[in-house]
């Protein structure tokens, strides 16, 4: 049945990718892995394993990348994507000898890929299940890895017709979990390989604090002024928060859209009743006197956060929030919408009270309305935030340690 699956899903994104942009490349990418492959990796080499679906994924490998790469130097990388939108951010980073697109799960292509390259240890990062290449890595007794795997009762291994499609969850070595919840339910499948290591985006997130930007733009802006920093926002969150910023001039904003397109540009100008400008158009004189900048370019918005007061992620009343635990790291209060039961982080922020979800406008006028009366109540609830995330940190050194390495 599987095989059957990966054939139809082959044609699908074939006829797809004469009509979308996204799975077009993807389509040429799956191609060209074995090109990148003959021209890169070295039959000689000795390689370390990262397959990543897309960037989220990459980034909860990357803390065990870096240090696996930094420690033991005898191990190149091989890192694969499934997903454009991981592969194309991320093609030219250094971390990583060998980067491409990982082609789709058929007898033939696995056992190709696996040819190719000299793998003596894999890494599947969170939700990563391809049961050919895992079979063949089982087959050829190289050790493969589940990390930062969470599991869930709705997912097809602990549903009645999942029986089949389960199998390939014998194939890993060992399971490097993010909860509790996750090792009961494997267990209810035997499956007792599994240790709860927490999740390496801990890691990350206090990683890249520690290496964030100094923005004198951010800076000159914010100067003495209370900063409201919105990350990732989609309108809905827009229409929430900036209707109580036009009537609180003695706040500033930062929004960072998780679309920086101009039409999205020119949705959020629309509702401010303020001066405002553009990040690519600010200077450090033209911005001190400005009460919203809009940051119409990616790579600041994790050091960005680190000159807010208080924070909200986007996202929250469409497919879910963004990232919450690059806000938290910061030590601010992270508020955020109803639509993220699917986020353990999130949900961890409510319990610690670092974070609050609201559900309306009035929801979040209250919230605003005390932390502007109570600054020692904004600071309080900030230091939860950065409490939580530090004591979340150490996944990486887990894994490393029980994989030996």
């Amino acid at each position: 049945m599987y095989q059957i699956f990966i054939c139809l899903y082959t044609a699908g994104v074939f006829i797809v990718s004469l009509f979308k942009e996204k799975a077009r490349k993807m389509w040429k990418g799956e191609r060209a892995a074995f090109k990148i492959l003959r021209q890169k990796a070295d039959p000689n080499a000795r390689y370390a394993w990262f397959h990543a679906s897309s960037l989220g994924e990459f980034e909860q490998g990357r803390p065990i990348m870096e240090r696996l790469r930094r420690e033991h130097p005898q191990y190149k990388i091989l890192l694969t994507f499934f997903s454009p939108s991981g592969y194309e951010v991320r093609k030219n980073y250094e971390g990583a000898d060998v980067i491409c697109y990982l082609p789709l799960d058929t007898c033939f292509w696995a056992r190709k890929f696996l040819d190719m390259v000299n793998i003596e240890v894999a890494f599947f990062i969170k939700y990563e299940f391809w049961w050919n290449y895992l079979r063949l890595l089982q087959c050829r007794n190289i050790p493969v890895y589940s990390v930062s795997s969470i599991f869930r009762p709705k997912q097809i291994f602990f549903r009645w017709y999942g029986h089949d499609y389960r199998r390939v969850l014998n194939c890993f070595t060992r399971f490097f979990v993010q909860n509790e919840a996750s090792r009961q339910l494997l267990a209810t499948l035997g499956i007792t390989n599994v240790d709860i290591t927490g999740d390496t985006r801990f890691d990350r997130v206090i990683q890249i604090k520690a290496q964030a930007m100094q923005l004198p733009v951010v800076e000159a802006f914010k100067h003495d002024s209370r900063v409201f920093i919105a990350g990732s926002s989609w309108l809905p969150d827009e229409e929430i928060f900036i209707r109580y910023f036009n009537s609180h001039p003695e706040w500033k904003m930062i929004i960072a859209p998780h679309l920086i397109g101009n039409d999205r540009i020119q949705q959020i100008l629309s509702l401010l009743r303020c001066d405002a400008i553009r990040y690519t158009e600010a200077t450090e004189h033209n911005v001190k006197n400005i009460r919203c900048l809009i940051i119409d370019c990616f790579g600041l918005l994790s050091s960005i956060y680190g000159y807010g007061d208080v924070t909200y992620i986007g996202g929250g009343f469409g497919v879910g929030i963004h990232n919450v635990l690059e806000a938290a790291v910061w030590g601010v209060p992270v508020i955020f919408g109803p639509n993220n039961q699917r986020f353990q982080e999130a949900r961890d922020l409510l319990v610690s009270g670092g974070g609050h979800q609201i559900d309306c406008y009035e929801h979040f006028e209250r919230i605003m309305d005390a932390y502007i009366a109570d600054d020692s109540l904004r600071k309080m609830d900030g230091s939860k935030s950065a409490n939580y995330v530090n004591s979340k940190a150490g996944a990486t050194d887990r894994i490393l340690s029980a994989v030996g390495l």
